[in-house]
């Protein structure tokens, strides 16, 4: 089975193909041809995975999904959330947000934080919905070489290595995306 996975983000896209290995075949949207970016305008996580996907469908008529991820902080008022990628401003890097973060909780005691991620589906013209939360906190610095976006700080509950030190096959078992991909793959598998 094709699927394209409306994104252009290339961590996401091999995260994705290592957790699918080769069930199903995933054609990113460069792989398409599409190098635009697609606004994501909507308040919510679910919302801008639903734009996303909408968008891809309508274009190009083909099964696709899209993902939306945000990290909430519950003493930033769940902040980054919506705005996860875009922290540090429109054209900022995986460590400017990471940094951001860092200097917010200087001296805050409750770190606890999430990841949530929704998936939309739509297959054949109808529309499906995959979400996963993991829980855990905002650790003091970075540790860690793997993974990207806010890994080097998320320490998951009951672990004692940030995403960005674990191998890819823990990470990908236990993740927030990875939870959600395994939710779509077992629901393929019995479309199929």
């Amino acid at each position: 089975m094709e699927l394209i996975f409306a994104t252009n983000n290339q961590n996401k896209v091999g995260e994705v193909k290592r957790i699918l290995k080769s069930q199903f075949e995933i054609l990113s949207l460069s792989d398409i041809g599409f190098t635009g970016d697609i606004d994501e305008t909507e308040p919510t996580i679910k919302g801008n995975s639903e734009l996303k996907a909408d968008f891809i469908f309508k274009k190009y008529n083909k099964n696709c999904f899209a993902d939306d991820t945000g990290m909430e902080v519950e003493s930033l008022n769940g902040a980054p959330g919506v705005h996860s990628a875009r922290y540090a401003g429109d054209d900022c890097v995986y460590s400017e947000n990471v940094e951001k973060i860092l200097r917010e909780l200087r001296g805050v005691k409750n770190r606890k934080a999430k990841f949530i991620t929704v998936i939309t589906l739509i297959l054949d013209g109808k529309k499906y919905f995959f979400e996963a939360i993991t829980f855990g906190k905002i650790i003091n610095e970075t540790r860690g070489s793997l993974g990207f976006g806010y890994d080097p700080i998320f320490l998951p509950d009951g672990y004692n290595q940030t995403y960005a030190e674990m191998t890819h096959e823990l990470k990908n078992k236990i993740s927030h995306r990875g939870i959600a991909i395994q939710k779509l793959t077992d629901f393929l598998t019995k479309q199929e």
